[in-house]
């Protein structure tokens, strides 16, 4: 049988009961699989790594190494948060990894969100070997990956299309030196939070909100730029702080703008001002196969406006995103 494939029989992890008969069942495959050997693992301190590497120290301990690499594509914050978290408080066995520049360089003048996608997920590859080149041991590379980004990547359409490449998936090079490991990869998004939970995970680790591979990446529209991607960072923040204040952090289940290579008239200090539109997306989801918009209060949408339009240098304009899965997918690439 497709190692890719969901079994028709399998059912749907809601209970603690069944997470915990997930969880052992993969402590056994994983211990079979690895045996003594160490395994290195991708943490974006998201959700989906998070509960990978609760399982993995589950399985086999200190044999497994966290690695976090700093594209230059995180949240304002967010690699600082992941070596707190992780280093400082769950005494992880941590490195740290910072490839802004080698990223970016790479990615300079790529428009394609296809190609955007497969070079994210080469470099990361790459700079996952030369991690493992410095240590002793190293023959498995762990991924977050879970079952919608199969089905995205890998799934025909009616037309014979994949609908998009993850950089988990379509993004992988065909002679990658390190097996993977992929304990979650037939779970759906609400699966992995009960089975994050069942491991123990705090609830804002679990509950956190998805964060594609890519990063911003997949946000900053068309080919990036360092300018237009810091603007995308500061807005996101502002966002994400209104909505936390607002408490929608916990009722929306994944928020965030979209930043275009687009710019339009305005004014500042009466003065013509060329500037980018910052597009607000808000939707809820149990499965990530489908989802529908979240309906954010008016004056709210008024202060979040007022908020990137006045702080944020080179935003000129703020949108709502009113389309749902299908006909749009979540994120805009």
């Amino acid at each position: 049988m497709d190692s890719n494939k969901r079994p028709d029989t399998m059912e749907r992890i809601q209970t603690k009961e069944q997470a915990d008969k997930f969880i052992a069942e993969q402590v056994e495959e994983v211990r079979a699989q690895v045996g003594e050997r160490q395994v290195l693992l991708a943490l974006s301190g998201g959700v989906d790594s998070s509960v990978v590497a609760a399982l993995l120290i589950k399985a086999i301990g200190k044999q497994l190494v966290c690695v976090h690499v700093n594209h230059g594509l995180m949240r304002k914050g967010e690699s600082e948060a992941v070596i707190e978290v992780f280093k400082n408080q769950l005494d992880a066995n941590l490195i740290y990894v910072d490839a802004t520049d080698r990223f970016l360089s790479k990615l300079e003048g790529v428009a394609d969100p296809e190609k955007k996608r497969k070079i994210i997920g080469g470099e990361f590859i790459v700079v996952f070997d030369e991690e493992a080149a410095k240590l002793e041991g190293i023959d498995f590379l762990a991924q977050g990956t879970i079952y919608p980004d199969i089905l995205e990547s890998i799934k025909a359409a009616e037309s014979g299309k994949p609908v998009k490449s993850h950089h988990n998936v379509g993004g992988l090079p065909e002679d990658m030196k390190m097996e993977l490991v992929e304990p979650i990869k037939l779970l759906y998004k609400d699966e992995v939070r009960v089975v994050g939970k069942a491991l123990g995970l705090p609830a804002e680790m679990v509950d956190r909100q998805p964060f594609p591979g890519p990063g911003l990446g997949v946000r900053c529209l068309g080919a990036i730029t360092r300018d237009r991607l810091e603007a995308l960072r500061e807005a996101d923040a502002i966002l994400r702080e209104e909505f936390d204040k607002n408490g929608l952090a916990t009722k929306v289940w994944q928020y965030f703008i979209a930043i275009p290579d687009v710019k339009s008239v305005g004014v500042k200090d009466e003065k013509r001002y060329e500037g980018w539109p910052a597009i607000i997306r808000a939707v809820n989801t149990t499965d990530a196969m489908s989802a529908t918009i979240e309906e954010i209060p008016y004056a709210l949408l008024h202060h979040i406006t007022n908020r990137i339009t006045h702080e944020v240098n080179g935003i000129n304009r703020v949108l709502y995103d009113l389309t749902p899965k299908p006909i749009g997918t979540i994120e805009w690439e």
